[in-house]
């Protein structure tokens, strides 16, 4: 009888044990402004250099009981994303996106330079995750330059671990956050168009 009733128990822990191992997530992340930018431009040529520069392509983990193993990092595709975004910003101000080489064009660099998902606590069950996104940008123009650092986070409280949707739409409102900043700053389109 005592083996009867062992079998199940064990059956449920092991359940629950699987169940605190998370896989590894690709993020496909499609940022996006958040509001429209001031045009103040009279359609000067800007050539736009987007990059990733951050140290790590991971973002961080998921937590769980196997850490190493859950891992959040971003789609290929968001770099090519991030440039389209960028360059419908730099329209949205009133100045053109042109090729490299272009004579007398103005020129933005937007760098990915942090974007961290942080899972606080060292428990087997995720029910918080810290995330952070920050860019980094310089206009130049001639001899005038400006550069700018952006930063967004947000804490979140889950009742259970999240899925590959949820952890893209929670990077997704950070880096737009983090994006809206910066093209919010005053002194980025001034450079462009002087």
């Amino acid at each position: 009888m005592l083996k009867r009733m062992a079998w199940p128990l064990l059956a449920g822990t092991l359940m629950v044990l699987v169940g605190c191992a998370h896989s590894p997530q690709t993020l496909d992340v499609r940022p996006a402004l958040q509001m429209q930018p001031s045009r103040v431009g009279a359609q000067q040529p800007v050539v736009v250099e987007v990059n990733d520069t951050r140290e790590s392509k991971t973002l961080g983990t998921r937590g769980g009981i196997y850490p190493q193993t859950s891992t959040l990092s971003l789609s290929e595709q968001v770099l090519p994303r991030l440039r389209q975004e960028v360059e419908t910003a730099v329209r949205s101000l009133g100045y053109t996106p042109v090729a490299e080489g272009t004579p007398d064009a103005a020129r933005l660099t937007v760098s990915l330079s942090g974007l961290a998902y942080d899972v606080p606590s060292e428990n087997a069950y995720v029910t918080a995750a810290n995330l952070t996104a920050t860019f980094s940008a310089q206009a130049r123009k001639g001899a005038e330059q400006y550069r700018g650092r952006y930063s967004a986070s947000s804490n979140h409280r889950f009742a259970y671990a999240p899925n590959e949707e949820t952890n893209t739409r929670l990077v997704t409102e950070v880096m737009n956050d983090a994006l809206t900043r910066l093209f919010q700053d005053p002194a980025i389109a001034e450079v462009l168009g002087r």
